[in-house]
């Protein structure tokens, strides 16, 4: 097994993102388009984190930063790599990020229904706030 590569997304990776996250990730959303991912890189440089082994890409994870808090998205694993510290990695590089950044806390957007998701955040060392709902608006 070659080794895990963790680096930043370019624009010349939205293509592959996009097509991974259509067969590692659980659902979708509003944002996941060109234009969507695309922003998110130009903003930040360093949001959308990549794992790659082998040339490969193998995983994905948003930290956005708002300058008050830390939010991950995306955590996604090629269903040949999972089970093999992928996700482990990629939270590690996103939780250094926040710390770098003067983050205190992170959180995740986890499905409710992904019982597999709820396992690999727990073991992560997150847990869910029950007395929290998202509340949402699409704007377009």
């Amino acid at each position: 097994m070659s080794e895990l590569r963790i680096r930043a997304a370019t624009p010349d990776d939205l293509d592959t993102v996009l097509a991974f996250w259509k067969e590692a990730a659980e659902g979708t959303s509003i944002s996941d388009d060109r234009a969507g991912v695309e922003r998110l890189v130009e903003r930040d440089a360093e949001a959308l984190i990549l794992a790659e082994r082998g040339g490969e890409l193998v995983g994905t994870v948003i930290a956005g930063f708002d300058g008050w808090r830390c939010h991950l998205y995306r955590l996604a694993v090629h269903p040949d790599h999972r089970r093999q510290g992928v996700a482990t990695a990629l939270l590690a590089a996103a939780e250094e990020r926040f710390v770098r950044l003067g983050g205190r806390r992170g959180d995740a957007m986890v499905l409710v229904d992904n019982e597999r998701a709820h396992h690999a955040w727990r073991a992560a060392g997150y847990a869910p706030e029950e007395h929290w709902r998202r509340w949402v608006k699409p704007l377009v």
